[in-house]
């Protein structure tokens, strides 16, 4: 039986800390510059609550601002995230080639759900090439309920998908897997959490664990 891998993007397979805190103090000077804004760029915080969809992240970082303000910081921090990845500021997680490389020599489909915004998840599939490996990428925005699960299902159905592993590093991808009824490979990367890599029934500590635990699922 043909296996899939659906990834998440973030803290996964890219490694957004080397881009998420020079745009998110791009987009804190912005606020500045308005007089909406006058004490440190909330970094911590925003590594807290990485991997939940963008409207919600506003909603914490900037909760007594108003909607209006909210969707310009989101809209300036969307465009400097894209340049800051077209300008080769970010990098993939080491291995990501070689085991994408791997898997499709080897017979198995590759897909991308992402909370991530759409025009974000095509600049880095475009600036590292992955669309030579991975049938397609799916964003939350494509998704009324903004729920992960219900993203990986969308996959499922689209794809006719019966066999599969979703690999990511926070609780919605290992939620996603489990509410498919699909394998659940939690990444002890950077954003990672124990309590939340503890109910994953796989974890990895290199996505080239993967090659071997590939052929393990398929039998």
């Amino acid at each position: 039986m043909s296996l899939s891998l659906i990834f998440d993007m973030d803290g996964t397979l890219f490694q957004t800390n080397k881009i998420l805190e020079i745009s998110l103090e791009d987009a804190f000077n912005q606020l500045r510059s308005i007089n909406e804004w006058d004490t440190a760029t909330p970094i911590d915080k925003y590594r807290e609550i990485m991997g939940i969809p963008l409207p919600k992240v506003w909603e914490t970082l900037l909760p007594n601002h108003s909607k209006e303000i909210r969707e310009q910081t989101d809209s300036y921090f969307l465009e400097r995230l894209i340049e800051n990845i077209r300008s080769g500021k970010g990098a993939l997680y080491p291995n990501v080639k070689e085991v994408f490389s791997y898997l499709k020599d080897n017979g198995f489909s590759i897909y991308i759900a992402s909370n991530g915004l759409t025009d974000y998840l095509k600049a880095i599939v475009s600036y590292y090439h992955l669309d030579n490996w991975v049938t397609e990428t799916f964003s939350i925005q494509q998704i009324e309920s903004l729920n992960k699960s219900d993203l990986v299902k969308s996959i499922i159905e689209k794809y006719g998908i019966t066999n599969a592993a979703v690999v990511g590093d926070r609780l919605s991808d290992i939620n996603a897997a489990k509410d498919n009824g699909l394998v659940a490979i939690g990444c002890n990367f950077d954003f990672a959490q124990e309590d939340e890599l503890s109910q994953a029934d796989i974890v990895i500590d290199d996505l080239i664990e993967l090659n071997t635990i590939v052929l393990q699922l398929k039998k």
